[in-house]
């Protein structure tokens, strides 16, 4: 197996099945600083700096979060219009990562430029975590989406996934990626404007991903073990920021899941994914549900980032 430390977590497209595995053992490992909520000295000595461009609540504050819990310093900007690349400069990628690299030992970065933390990583020489790229991938997400579904069903072949939402999303290309390595049927339900591009089908098929296209969530839901969802009420994932206006849309009947079509066609053990925040595909009478998994991924996020924090960082090996 490849070693992690120094490694930059750019995408899951070159993820070893294997490599899953490690990262879910160190998450166990690591479990008690976050279940007992105690902050240890694993990584006393170094130092996270994240690079948010682009709005967060969960990413950001899981991976501080997960750094604080180990011991670790933070630093960093929430906000690009505070920093040099927000104002009249525009200062560059390659020109801010020669800077932050000299402030801690990892950058975390979120950019609504796709392949903007892959540019970071060419120019830093300390590793890069991609949280969140435009429209291009989520690795720490989806590997919050792995485990948690690892920590439920104790395996990750075998079970039938409903991707349901906007497949132009970074967390739907990652989670392409991640079920490529697994034995898995997938079903895939989207607008015709939100499929994938054809030249990612194409890759993603290549690799082994294998499903089938469906119209409406009705079809499917019986059969699914997994429903994992995104929003098909979106923002423009290429501006740093979007605010909402009144006519920002529904979302149709085939693109929700409701505790009602749970509770009369699911199966009783079927989970539900989503990488929040929502709109109205997913109605908050659906948390309290027995199939609501979203909030335990809350928790496994910053597990998730702490594993990797503690590979990157040498804390294990």
């Amino acid at each position: 197996m490849r070693s992690f430390m120094g490694r930059d977590i750019l995408s899951l497209k070159d993820f070893d099945r294997h490599e899953y595995f490690r990262v879910f053992e160190v998450a166990a490992m690591l479990e008690p600083y976050a279940r007992d909520r105690h902050n240890g000295d694993l990584l006393a000595h170094k130092t996270l700096v994240t690079a948010f461009y682009q709005p967060s609540t969960r990413t950001r504050l899981a991976t501080e979060a997960a750094m604080h819990r180990l011991g670790g310093h933070v630093t960093g900007f929430s906000d690009a219009k505070m920093t040099r690349a927000g104002d009249f400069y525009q200062e560059g990628i390659q020109d801010t990562v020669k800077m932050l690299e000299y402030y801690g030992d990892v950058i975390a970065m979120r950019h609504f430029q796709q392949g903007a933390p892959a540019e970071a990583a060419l120019h830093a020489s300390v590793p890069v975590i991609n949280c969140g790229d435009g429209w291009g991938e989520h690795p720490t997400q989806v590997l919050t989406d792995m485990m948690t579904i690892y920590r439920e069903r104790g395996t990750l072949d075998g079970l039938k996934w409903v991707l349901i939402g906007d497949m132009r999303m970074r967390t739907m290309h990652s989670i392409s990626y991640a079920l490529s390595k697994f034995d898995t049927q997938n079903y895939v339900i989207a607008p015709d404007e939100m499929y994938f591009l054809p030249e990612f089908e194409q890759e993603v098929t290549d690799m082994g991903f294998r499903f089938q296209r469906k119209e409406h969530i009705e079809q499917v839901i019986a059969e699914a073990d997994v429903i994992y969802m995104e929003p098909v009420v979106q923002p423009d994932y290429t501006k740093a920021r979007q605010e909402a206006t009144d006519d920002k849309g529904r979302t149709p009947a085939n693109y929700q899941v409701t505790k009602k079509l749970l509770f009369e066609k699911a199966k009783s053990d079927a989970i539900v994914l989503h990488s929040l925040p929502r709109q109205d595909e997913l109605l908050q009478d659906v948390d309290t549900t027995r199939h609501q998994r979203y909030w335990v991924e809350a928790y496994n996020g910053v597990l998730m980032r702490m594993a990797l924090l503690a590979l990157i960082l040498g804390g294990v090996e």
